[in-house]
């Protein structure tokens, strides 16, 4: 889970694995997700998303 492969969902997944199963935060995550696929289809990455998710996470 380093990386944007924790985002993805199914059998066999980095989400899936017992490992990872006290991350938290899916929701705001999809939101992002559905956001940026609804204004920009195809081009966004799920690394994409966790960077902008882990930016917007921060509270200085």
């Amino acid at each position: 889970g380093c990386d944007g492969s924790v985002l993805l969902e199914g059998n066999g997944t980095e989400r899936a694995d017992p490992a990872n199963a006290s991350l938290g935060g899916f929701q705001v995550v999809d939101s992002i997700k559905n956001l940026l696929e609804f204004l920009c289809p195809g081009t966004v990455s799920c690394a994409d998303i966790l960077a902008l998710a882990a930016r917007e996470s921060v509270m200085i």
